[in-house]
């Protein structure tokens, strides 16, 4: 299975045996901080806090989703910004650094093209040259080695405009195969932090998992990143269930100024790898959050919902909980010293 270069690659016998003395990694395989199910049995519904329905309707969208034609200008500013690629993938300003977290933006969640969950169809290919049109990017965040985060296609055309590549214990091995020099590669621990360009980066725990094939699960790590710039401090969640590590990197790093939560493709299946939109609203209280912003929705369907479903009990739980939220189109560039509020209509109302 692992003959094509999407699949990765593995990493060396020398990082295994450094694996071996961390406290995270078990028998060959990292592990999450609190004991985890990847799958939840579905008979037990007080697994997850709400129905389960097999026969959920608008799982994709109805028609291409709008978007936003991306303003170069505004993301070129000096302004500290971000900017929405659908799902997990951010393009982020801060102190005039350019900055892309998990940037999945090809067209297929998978190893082959012909095989995988698509991208939605959008109302302006803004995905199709977006690389060509990037400015320079000063590093590249990935929080996991999943399909719909970390992609072959992406990694390969960024190479030539990417200074510094930033990735979780094991990933770095995913990059060397796909050409990226290991001098440009760092690998970090939970709660190991990095300084870059005036930048401090540190990865921090979620509860989830990892691989690119069955031979290879949980064998690189995976987590969340704290981004700490002179005027602005962001935190991104990665993929992962509700846990007390929220409320620990919040007393750590907190408060931020804007906070990134997964908080869709829940499944009674995977309710202690990710959130529901509730949960996310909680995370980013624990976390002392400012400002929170929705992610991993609006590109791929992978789980028993309808697609904006996510956002819109995001929304009503931040109201109840006088959360300040927002929701920007893909491709829309958030100015992240303005006023931070909810953009209406409500674009996702197809």
């Amino acid at each position: 299975m692992n003959i094509g270069p999407a699949f990765g690659g593995d990493p060396t016998t020398e990082q295994i045996e450094e694996y071996q003395q961390l406290s995270n990694y078990v028998d060959g395989h990292f592990v999450n901080e609190l004991p985890t199910s990847t799958f939840v049995d579905q008979s037990d519904t007080s697994s997850a806090n709400y129905s389960f329905d097999p026969d959920v309707s608008d799982r994709d969208p109805t028609s291409p989703i709008p978007v936003s034609t991306i303003d170069w200008d505004k993301v070129n500013s000096e302004n500290d910004s971000l900017t929405w690629l659908g799902h997990s993938a951010y393009l982020l300003s801060i102190d005039d650094k350019k900055v892309l977290l998990d940037p999945m933006l090809g067209p297929v969640a998978s190893p082959v093209s012909f095989v995988g969950i698509n991208r939605y169809e959008y109302s302006e290919d803004i995905m199709m040259n977006i690389i060509d049109e990037m400015p320079p990017i000063d590093a590249v965040l990935i929080t996991h080695d999943h399909y719909d985060h970390l992609d072959y296609q992406s990694i390969v055309k960024l190479n030539s405009k990417v200074s510094h590549f930033f990735v979780p214990l094991g990933c770095g091995a995913h990059l060397v195969r796909w050409g990226i020099p290991e001098e440009r590669i760092t690998e970090l621990n939970w709660w190991e932090e990095a300084e870059y360009q005036g930048m401090t980066v540190a990865l921090t725990p979620s509860r989830h998992n990892s691989g690119r094939d069955p031979f290879s699960i949980d064998t690189t790590l995976w987590g969340g990143w704290v981004i700490l710039g002179n005027g602005t401090r962001i935190y991104t969640s990665g993929d992962g269930g509700y846990g007390p590590h929220f409320k620990e990197i919040g007393d750590q790093y907190g408060p931020f100024d804007i906070t990134l939560m997964e908080g869709a493709q829940y499944d009674q299946r995977w309710a202690e790898i990710h959130m529901t939109p509730e949960q996310s609203v909680q995370a980013h209280v624990d976390v002392n959050g400012e400002t929170m912003m929705l992610m991993h929705w609006g590109a791929f369907t992978l789980a028993n919902h309808a697609w904006n479903e996510p956002i819109e009990r995001a929304l009503e739980e931040a109201n109840e909980r006088e959360v300040n939220i927002i929701a920007p189109m893909i491709g829309e560039t958030v100015l992240l010293d303005s006023d931070l509020q909810t953009s209406p209509p409500s674009w996702w109302d197809l």
